[in-house]
């Protein structure tokens, strides 16, 4: 790209959030920057932010202006599509963008809990992609008491009727009485597997709520409500899948 030619590389960084100018300045003079995979220096080196790639820190920044990115707080008894032939809830119900958006992984109907949306086809690809190993954390309420081993025995892995599963990380998050509300991480996505996993060991779930997806954390976003992702957020999900 000639000099005359795309957007000053920091007026980019700076309308992506970054920070302002002067720091986007900085963070260039120290070699922080790189475009293409190449490390960039120059303060007056212009880009064209639809279409060339740029990391800070080796995270991506997201230049493209039509891309969309959102975290939705799905309610119990919304189902986890876009669109419903059955005219039940979705979660199109819950964002109004002209851009065609991708659901990033489901929830069934009787979980609530975070759900990531975008147009960016690749990344919502990656992130539901086995391969790539994207953890998610769940909050179960079972009914106890609960043995001590539990957590082991969910870490060591048990067998379903499709195969083999385990927890990646367990721990018991609040307890009142014989509620017992348990946190379990898994980096996999089968149907039901949480439930599945549970009631194999004896606890059938109550109620579950996924409240993390890879580096995104569901938070204070109340049911029902969405979000859009900040800068870090979507560099985050970016470096996940190695993007």
């Amino acid at each position: 790209m000639t000099d005359n030619q795309g957007v000053r590389l920091q007026k980019v960084l700076a309308d992506a959030g970054i920070g302002s100018r002067r720091h986007c300045e900085q963070l260039i003079g120290e070699g922080r920057v790189t475009v293409n995979g190449e490390k960039v220096f120059r303060f007056g080196e212009r880009v064209d932010p639809e279409r060339d790639v740029i990391h800070v820190d080796g995270r991506r920044v997201e230049t493209r202006s039509e891309m969309r990115y959102y975290a939705v707080n799905k309610p119990r008894g919304v189902v986890s599509t876009m669109s419903d032939d059955k005219g039940r809830k979705s979660l199109a119900d819950f964002v109004d963008v002209p851009e065609r958006l991708f659901h990033v992984g489901r929830l069934d109907t009787d979980t609530e809990g975070l759900i990531l949306l975008t147009n960016d086809g690749e990344l919502a690809h990656r992130l539901m992609h086995p391969s790539y190993g994207v953890p998610k954390t769940y909050l179960a309420e079972i009914h106890g008491p609960i043995p001590r081993d539990l957590g082991r025995r969910l870490r060591a892995g048990v067998t379903l009727e499709d195969g083999f599963a385990k927890a990646d990380r367990f721990r018991v998050y609040d307890q009142v009485g014989r509620r017992v509300l348990v946190e379990i991480t898994l980096h996999e996505g089968r149907k039901h597997i949480v439930r599945r996993m549970l009631k194999h060991v004896g606890f059938p779930v109550q109620q579950l709520a996924r409240i993390q997806f890879g580096p995104i954390k569901l938070g204070q976003l109340r049911p029902g409500t969405v979000r859009a992702l900040n800068v870090v957020e979507i560099g985050e999900l970016y470096k996940a899948v190695g993007l």
